[in-house]
Order: C-alpha cells, then structure tokens, then sequence
C-alpha cells in the first residue's frame, strides 16, 4: 500500500542530546543552528504548538521581535529567528487556555480531524515542535516527517521523546545535515 503524502506535509523537529533528552536547557546553540532553525520556518506556512511550547516560544521571541529590544541573553544572530517565529502563523493546540494571539488560531476539538483538515489545504508544509502534542500526533499517524537534531552532549535526564508511544513507527532515513559543532539532523519518514 503507498503512503498518500498530504498536500500540506506535517513535518515535526526538535532538538535532543545523544541520550534523547528533549529538555532545551542542555543543548548548546550558535549562529549556524539558529540560521538553519531560521530556514527550516521558512519552509512552512504554518506552526502547531501544544500549550507549553506555544507559552515559551511567545515568552522568549514575542518582545524582542515587536520591540526591537534585545534581552541580555539573546545574540544579534539570534534576532532572525526571532522576526521568523514571530510572524509565522501559528495553530494552538489546547483545552485550557481560553484565547491566543500572536498571530495564532487556538485549535479544540477534534485533534485528528483539525489536523488532517489543515495537512489537506495547499500550501508548502506545517511545522510542529515540542513533546506532548507530537506524541499524540505520532500515535495518530499525522507526522510526514520527523527531524531530529541530535547534539553532542549527554543530559543524564528527562524529558524523553514518545514516553508512552502505543505502538512502535518504522522510520525511513531521508537526509542529513552536520553542523560544524558536532550536532547532526536526521530526517526520517515514517514507512506506514
């Protein structure tokens, strides 16, 4: 049986150590990973967060991109995606928070349906980051595409990525990308 691509691919990425923590405090960033995260949000029409991906993204990249101000931690090679993140529209997947902004559309209901309906309207592709929303979505076959950037570094603790997956995916390796730091992405699709 072929798998029927969807016109609007749904591609989830996230960034893990070799030992699989998915926790953004252990990795390390600099300007090539920030550029290439820059690029790979250009590639999409579209954002899908659960609740605490879409809290943190707005926390961290909301201000500086409106204000122009920069916080102390942020680099000058960090404001492009900075500009990116803050004018990609954006999908909120959550059933607690009672409104969104930042150019954001909150999604309830139906998660599998919501999901497959956006996956069908034209357009390049739909970007989703984060632990708890991409579990459910891999448990409902929804992902075209799983892009892991797996850094040089060893946590030692959790989160882990897909605790609690139902059913293991088969995955096919479609490409990578070596960053002069050591951390490489590799993309895969699953075989359904």
């Amino acid at each position: 049986m072929s798998r029927k691509i969807p016109k609007r691919p749904l591609r989830y990425s996230i960034n893990v150590t070799i030992d699989g923590c998915c926790d953004h405090e252990p990795m390390t960033t600099d300007e090539e990973l920030h550029r290439y995260w820059t690029e790979r949000l250009a590639q999409a029409d579209a954002l899908i967060f659960g609740r605490v991906t879409y809290e943190m993204m707005e926390s961290a990249w909301r201000e500086p991109a409106r204000t122009g101000v920069k916080p102390d931690w942020m680099t000058e090679w960090m404001q492009p995606f900075g500009r990116m993140i803050d004018l990609a529209k954006k999908y909120v997947v959550s059933s607690t928070l009672e409104q969104v902004d930042w150019n954001a559309e909150l999604i309830r209901g139906d998660l599998a349906e919501t999901i497959q309906q956006l996956r069908q309207e034209p357009g390049r592709g739909l970007f989703v980051g984060g632990v708890k929303l991409p579990l459910a979505l891999a448990a409902l076959g929804l992902i075209d595409e799983y892009e892991f950037v797996v850094h040089p570094k060893v946590a030692g603790h959790g989160p882990t990525l897909f605790a609690g997956l139902p059913q293991h995916l088969d995955l096919k390796f479609v490409g990578q990308f070596k960053f002069g730091s050591g951390a490489v992405a590799l993309r895969y699709e699953p075989t359904r």
